[in-house]
């Protein structure tokens, strides 16, 4: 069995409903509200378990919304490592405006974190079992989503400095400082999307050639061993040292964005602990990005969209 685990610093409850027209001052009649579990590293576990892996998500939960959060978690058959804290856990909520066919997207800051409670997070990574490796048995850490106040900027980069300890491949999916902070310690795979990149690099790259030297040079200087870049509905971008790959997304209707570079990364993570390589992984990747964008809300892909949009995903070597 291959271990996955994620680790999230900001979850949350993503709510979701939809609305005729949004107007103000008026009530807005909505629809029924659906709930999900939400934050990067769990949205990614929530992907690997419906493809098929045991996965574990280790995240910080407080008050009622915190509870409900891991009841949430458990009903994806996600094992949870929750660790408690003081604050709520916030919660973020989309609105689909059904005459216009526009989303809206509202997200809630997250509560800061204490010293110990942030700690407490590493220090259940640091007592996980499932991330001792062997060749045999690879296992990978997952660290995805942004930071809440009072959370080190180098909080993931510790977080993989320790799964590197055991032997771990580490996968990062954040921004700013703390993508910065990961490259300086050094991972395994980041998946960035355009604007996330172009802030790192302070540079447009508004061509092809520009963002793949931009991915080498990260990997050239040891940040990561490989760059899976996303950009929308475009496609994607893979880079690693001895190649890059480009790939269109499949054309589909797209009803919902949320959700869709979680999915991407969970399919890869899981591709890649199955033994696949990097390109077979990214080909699960774009198909798992294409088919999360399928459904409302935050409803991420399914296993059967997925396994039909890869067998459309066409790889381009590129420059």
């Amino acid at each position: 069995m291959h271990s996955i685990v994620t680790l999230t610093a900001n979850p949350a409850i993503d709510v979701s409903t939809e609305v005729g027209e949004i107007a103000p001052v008026r009530k807005l009649r909505c629809a029924s509200a659906r709930r999900d579990a939400g934050g990067g590293g769990i949205n990614v576990a929530r992907v690997v378990r419906r493809l098929g892996s045991d996965v574990a998500a280790v995240y910080p939960a407080g008050g009622v919304t915190g509870s409900l959060l891991e009841r949430l978690v458990a009903r994806e058959g996600v094992a949870s490592v929750a660790i408690a804290v003081k604050e709520e856990t916030r919660e973020d909520f989309t609105v689909l405006e059904r005459n216009s066919g526009q989303q809206f997207r509202f997200v809630l800051p997250g509560a800061p974190l204490a010293a110990a409670e942030w700690q407490a997070c590493l220090d259940a990574l640091a007592a996980l079992d499932s991330l001792a490796a062997t060749p045999e048995t690879p296992s990978f850490l997952v660290c995805s989503g942004s930071l809440p106040p009072g959370v080190p900027e180098d909080f993931y980069a510790r977080a993989c400095a320790l799964a590197k300890t055991k032997g771990a491949c580490t996968v990062v999916d954040t921004s700013g400082n703390a993508l910065a902070a990961a490259l300086r310690e050094g991972v395994y795979l980041i998946k960035p999307n355009l604007r996330e990149l172009q802030e790192l690099t302070h540079a447009s790259l508004a061509e092809p050639a520009e963002r793949v030297k931009a991915c080498r040079m990260l990997i050239d200087s040891g940040g990561a061993t490989a760059v899976a870049l996303t950009l929308g509905a475009a496609g994607a971008l893979l880079v690693a040292r001895e190649a890059a790959y480009f790939a269109r997304a499949p054309q589909i209707e797209a009803v919902s964005a949320v959700g869709a570079g979680d999915s991407f990364l969970g399919a890869m993570v899981w591709r890649l602990a199955g033994g696949g390589d990097l390109v077979e992984a990214f080909r699960h990747g774009l198909a798992a990005g294409t088919a999360a964008v399928l459904n409302q809300g935050t409803e991420l892909c399914h296993p059967a969209d997925v396994q039909r949009l890869c067998e459309q995903v066409t790889l381009l070597a590129s420059c």
